[in-house]
């Protein structure tokens, strides 16, 4: 068979049939969706107006914000900040926030964030509010959470969820002793008085300690956890990956497909690097009008590693998140 030959032949296989002539585990993971624009971003948070634009803040010049209308085209749109609030320094020696959390609460937007420097733990949790969302609007109003050299933890990578019970739960942290949560308030958005317990849901106290960026969804009665795993931010040379568990109390304990706990190194993959996406992970999940998106960034390995925007549907009917 010529070369033109097989390439039209392939072109007609159904699609289920193509994927599994794809040697390799790579198979098992799509490509991103299509978008375009600015999408240079790494640790990505979106929320959809009631308008219906989208705003997606990231890591980077004081939480950088881009903006879109349709999902596929984004623009620069400024950031969140104008002058960093004076306490930054206390945790940073002059780098920018990182891992912007994002969500529409009580009729204002919130965007929990963390401060901190590379591969320290003196670090803290930040929260700022807005009514329109848009940068320069944002009040900041404090630290949230804090850890130093020596706690056991690291407070960063924040996330933000709301049960149906109305109560408030912040998940955080990386590497050390892995991903924790604390109660919220819903009042101020910080540690709520009445329950000031530090609970522990995914970490890895074998070999490496990478695992970090949680984000939590319920779906179908169960809490999912999402977390990213191995080594960020370093190019095509990184080794990210996206996994998660699930559990029937929002407090854990969170499993695997396998029944292997996340306080055990366990996690199911839903996404791992494959061709030019390289060590895809700072992942947030937004229910958007067509479905759960998972919005993450990856390593271009066709670009020098330039961290990029990616954007896949969820699908969970087998009762576990598998991206397409």
């Amino acid at each position: 068979m010529s070369r033109t030959t097989r390439r039209r032949t392939l072109a007609v296989l159904p699609a289920a049939l193509l994927l599994a002539l794809v040697p390799g585990s790579a198979s098992a993971y799509p490509n991103p969706g299509t978008v375009t624009g600015d999408i240079v971003v790494h640790d990505p948070s979106m929320v959809r107006t009631s308008s219906g634009q989208y705003l997606l803040y990231s890591t980077g010049d004081n939480l950088q914000l881009r903006t879109s209308t349709d999902r596929t085209a984004f623009g620069r749109s400024g950031s969140a900040f104008g002058t960093p609030p004076s306490w930054w320094k206390n945790y940073s020696s002059g780098s920018d926030p990182w891992a912007p959390d994002i969500s529409f609460r009580g009729g204002k937007y919130l965007m929990y964030y963390a401060v901190s420097s590379f591969g320290s733990n003196t670090s803290a949790i930040g929260l700022a509010g807005s009514t329109t969302g848009q940068p320069g609007s944002w009040t900041d109003y404090g630290t949230v959470y804090t850890s130093n050299a020596s706690s056991d933890y690291n407070a960063i990578d924040p996330n933000l969820f709301v049960d149906d019970d109305g109560k408030w739960w912040l998940s955080f942290g990386s590497w050390w002793t892995g991903i924790k949560m604390i109660r919220i308030d819903p009042s101020t958005g910080k540690q709520y008085a009445g329950d000031t317990a530090r609970r522990s849901l995914a970490s890895r106290p074998t070999g490496t300690k990478a695992v970090e960026a949680p984000t939590v969804v319920k779906r179908n009665g169960y809490y999912y956890l999402f977390a990213s795993y191995d080594t960020c931010c370093a190019g095509t040379s990184s080794t990210y990956k996206v996994k998660v568990g699930r559990a029937t109390s929002v407090t854990g304990p969170y499993k695997d497909r396998n029944g292997v706990s996340m306080l055990s190194n366990g996690g199911t993959p839903v996404l791992e690097s494959h061709g030019r996406y390289i060590g895809p992970g700072g992942q947030s999940v937004l229910a958007d009008s067509d479905g759960d998106l998972l919005v993450y960034h990856y390593y271009d390995g066709q670009d020098n590693g330039t961290p990029k925007l990616g954007v896949n549907l969820l699908n969970w009917s087998s009762g576990w998140p598998v991206a397409y």
